[in-house]
């Protein structure tokens, strides 16, 4: 018997060129013109993102069948894409508004370089071969089983991306791509436009909220508490012995790094700006630059809640790292902060630090902090790290937080190349931790812009 042909294997992804793939160019039938001529109509009536892709799900279904449709844009510094909104023919969706996910490493990451659109057939075989895709198996949770994507560009540049998805592998072809191509050439500028309105509305907002916290509820009594204790020290108010002047100049130290702090997060809130930079130095000792100091800023807070604070130190020691020690201890000041905050009275709270190897990355220095409390819903993690953003959990609503150091950990976590993470045991305990490159010496020197 002779030996039966064996079948080709359809590649998991592919991007499409439709002006060198002449597949992709086929003529558009007349009834398929008349219905893009109705959605460019509508797509220009309508102000409301979700107005437009709910239009674009409900109608053009005849053009290019999907059970899932989503829009997501990309940050400034083309480094992560943020999903703005959902439309599905099924109710359980595990990326919903909100939803963020680094480019690193992502085939997404060749769309937004290239600006040509994404086919996965197998996305079950693309999640299996891209293990660091969280979104691509939250989608294969969903039932998605194929996607196409298409690049939202404004002038040359790509700021976002639409979504098609099917419950059927290998749904899309090159036919698709020259359909969507002719409804996303109209959708970008309105997409981008009221997408502009919308940041800026609420970059406005937030930025007011934070510069008058800022202002009346941490730099004056600070500023005040500091000035006391100075005149303390400085004997105006009657000698103090050694042991006390010590405490006291300690408690005005940790008080003018409190008035730094706040000035690092009106930097921070004017990253966008490009007014902060990154001072990277080589071969930073993380474990005396960074954990020892932070934890001795802690530790006062700590303690009057009766909280055990432990340091697990390394085994072997940690490398010497390139990192920006100062804003490093910030994050680490956050993370301790919030574990004091919102950890059980009496409880537990570990600091550990070590190395870790990833097949990709290389060598990661990990930094967590893990503490006893109420911890959190994991179904809520992704509104951890976003600006002004607080759990809608009773438990925790009732601890005074702002909502701005998580995010603000977050920034400068990804200024120095790195990713930062939380995990949760509900009515048990929480763990934040980050992880930066674990390379000596800088390449760079010095002061980075954030935002190249």
């Amino acid at each position: 018997m002779a030996d039966e042909p064996q079948q080709t294997k359809r590649p998991a992804v592919t991007y499409v060129d439709p002006f060198r793939d002449g597949a992709a160019l086929k003529p558009i039938s007349p009834e398929a013109r008349t219905v893009l001529r109705t959605v460019n109509q509508k797509i220009a009536a309508r102000p409301s993102l979700r107005a437009i892709v709910d239009y674009l799900f409900e109608h053009t279904q005849v053009l290019i069948p999907c059970d899932r449709m989503g829009l997501a844009f990309v940050d400034e510094q083309g480094n992560t894409v943020s999903s703005y909104y959902n439309r599905a023919c099924y109710d359980r969706m595990y990326v919903k508004q909100g939803y963020r996910e680094s480019l690193q490493n992502s085939s997404l990451h060749e769309v937004l370089l290239s600006g040509l659109p994404r086919i996965i057939g197998d996305l079950e075989a693309y999640s299996h071969d891209h293990p660091q895709s969280r979104s691509s198996r939250l989608l294969v949770r969903e039932g998605v089983r194929s996607s196409l994507t298409c690049p939202l560009s404004v002038e040359g540049r790509v700021v976002g991306f639409i979504f098609r998805s099917s419950q059927a592998p290998h749904m899309y072809g090159p036919q698709h791509i020259e359909l969507q191509m002719a409804i996303t050439e109209r959708l970008s500028q309105a997409v981008e436009k009221a997408w502009r309105i919308e940041q800026l509305e609420e970059a406005n907002h937030a930025y007011t909220q934070m510069l008058g916290f800022v202002s009346h509820e941490l730099k004056s009594p600070v500023a005040s508490m500091v000035t006391d204790a100075q005149i303390l020290a400085q004997g105006y108010l009657g000698d103090l012995t050694p042991e006390q002047r010590a405490k006291v100049e300690s408690m005005a130290r940790k008080g003018l790094y409190l008035l730094d702090l706040v000035r690092e997060y009106l930097d921070l809130a004017r990253v966008e700006g490009g007014e902060l930079r990154l001072a990277t130095r080589s071969r930073v000792d993380v474990m005396t630059d960074v954990l020892e100091e932070a934890v001795e800023l802690v530790r006062a807070q700590a303690d009057n809640h009766g909280m055990h604070l432990m340091v697990c130190m390394p085994s072997p020691p940690l490398p010497p790292v390139c990192c920006d020690p100062t804003l490093l201890r910030i994050v680490t000041v956050n993370l301790l902060d919030n574990a004091v905050k919102y950890g059980n009275e009496g409880g537990d709270i570990r600091v550990k630090a070590d190395v870790l190897f990833d097949r990709k990355l290389g060598e990661r220095l990990r930094i967590s902090v893990w503490n006893t409390g109420p911890g959190f819903d994991t179904a809520q993690q992704d509104k951890l790290f976003r600006r002004f953003s607080r759990l809608d959990d009773p438990a925790l609503k009732s601890r005074r937080g702002t909502g701005v150091g998580l995010y603000n950990s977050w920034r400068i976590v990804h200024l120095h190349g790195g990713r930062i993470s939380a995990d949760s045991k509900r009515g048990e305990w929480a763990e934040f931790s980050f992880e930066i490159p674990a390379t000596a010496d800088c390449a760079e020197p010095l002061a980075v812009d954030p935002r190249e």
